[in-house]
């Protein structure tokens, strides 16, 4: 039998909060050990490049911040909801 035909127990909803913020990941540099003139300066735009990617980083989490913190005071949280299929009898 078809499971709409038949009563059944209603289906179990689960509830999921997660933080809104995007998680944080470790800035890297990239390795030095310049020989000429060229490779330092080389090597300085590679590094400006990867602390500007740091930064950018840092902005977005401190931004999103701010606004859960205007939103409500605490962290913004979103709750993702789903339906549990009921169990096999």
């Amino acid at each position: 039998m078809l499971s709409g035909c038949a009563s059944a127990p209603p289906s179990q909803v689960a509830v999921l909060t997660v933080n809104g913020c995007p998680r944080l990941t470790p800035c890297r540099f990239p390795p030095a050990n310049p020989q000429t003139n060229g490779e330092l300066n080389t090597q300085l735009d590679e590094t400006e490049a990867a602390l500007a990617t740091c930064a950018d980083q840092v902005d977005a989490i401190i931004e999103c911040q701010a606004k859960s913190n205007t939103a409500d005071d605490s962290a913004t949280l979103h709750t993702v909801q789903w339906t549990l299929a009921p169990k096999e009898q």
